[in-house]
């Protein structure tokens, strides 16, 4: 009989409830990665303008270090 010291450590097929969870759901609703895919093309997956940030950082006034001091010297 012939041991590797990962072999003595190794849970045979462990699954921690949350990935059982997981799986179940995927099993349960099979368009749920699809779903997710369509949620975040909603909020996230837009196209940039990109010359309307250009004029938006264009006219960003440049802060001070030391956002409470006075001009006064």
């Amino acid at each position: 009989m012939s041991f590797t010291l990962l072999s003595l450590f190794r849970r045979a097929d462990y699954q921690s409830e949350a990935s059982q969870f997981i799986g179940q759901l995927k099993t349960d609703k099979p368009t749920l990665e699809a779903e997710q895919r369509a949620g975040r093309a909603l909020l996230w997956d837009k196209a940039v303008d990109r010359s309307a940030w250009s004029d938006y950082r264009a006219g960003e006034v440049e802060q001070k270090p030391y956002v409470y001091q006075t001009d006064a010297q």
